[in-house]
């Protein structure tokens, strides 16, 4: 009995380890979104100008890319181990808490500020002139659009990178971890790409067709390329748990959410 008190403690504490992970990183990913940064600077690279639909377009991505590779790996081990209901409930939480953010920092940009905070930031560190209740607002007031686009891509992404997921174990079965973990990550990530940009920047704003293609085939394949090159994480990942509740109870578990997920 003491036994398996210790099991499901560590069970749960796994979880919530995990489904924070989850949360945390959606979370920021979402806050620091609405930033585009240029691939070529960041190497020091020339402008790429890539032709594209008659127009020149460099490498450009989401400052989201930086978190979502942990959100895809959390994402894969919590299926893993915990199954697809664990993965769906998690998922519209995070989605729910999405929504609640941005309720927050919209009611955030719209209180009044302090005056002294507006005089001490008339200028920026160049000399430029700054409106730094401006400024505040228009970096965290992302608007409608990047909020729909994000709820509805993040949720959709996560959906389609279970069911693929789940596809996957059902013929591969306890082998191939990596085969399921990285093609629900490809398959999924296809279309979250492009449907955040297209809701976000040519639904809501003013992007041409051509601008979202852009940057979201750059985004895609920076997530195709973290998440082959995460592959070890991964099973550093299952060490670490096979470790932490011991090797006959983490293939347990994982049998457990093998077989919720194939009934």
């Amino acid at each position: 009995m003491e036994q398996q008190s210790l099991y499901e403690r560590k069970r749960q504490r796994l979880f919530l380890f995990l489904c924070g992970l989850f949360l945390t990183n959606a979370l920021i990913a979402e806050i620091i979104g609405a930033k585009i940064f240029s691939v070529e600077n960041l190497l020091g690279l020339p402008p790429s100008q890539v032709p594209v639909g008659g127009e020149l377009y460099d490498f450009n991505m989401s400052a989201g890319v930086v978190t979502w590779p942990i959100v895809f790996l959390s994402t894969d081990i919590i299926n893993e181990y915990f199954g697809r209901k664990g993965v769906r409930r998690i998922s519209f939480l995070t989605a729910g808490f999405i929504v609640y953010m941005f309720m927050v920092i919209y009611m955030a940009t719209a209180l009044p500020p302090a005056q002294f905070w507006l005089d001490i930031n008339k200028v920026d560190d160049a000399g430029n002139a700054l409106n730094i209740n401006e400024a505040f607002s228009r970096i965290f007031r992302q608007g409608m659009g990047i909020m729909v686009g994000s709820i509805v891509a993040f949720l959709l992404g996560q959906l389609l990178d279970i069911s693929v997921f789940s596809w996957l174990r059902k013929r591969t079965g306890p082998k191939h971890i990596w085969l399921r973990a990285t093609g629900s990550t490809l398959f999924s990530q296809l279309i979250d790409s492009f449907v955040v940009l297209g809701i976000a920047f040519y639904v809501f704003g003013n992007w041409s067709m051509q601008q979202v293609l852009s940057v979201g085939v750059v985004n895609y394949l920076y997530k195709g390329v973290i998440a082959i090159l995460a592959t070890p994480l991964l099973y550093l990942a299952h060490y670490v748990i096979d470790n932490y509740l011991g090797k006959e109870n983490a293939e347990k578990l994982a049998e457990e959410a093998a077989i919720s997920t194939f009934v």
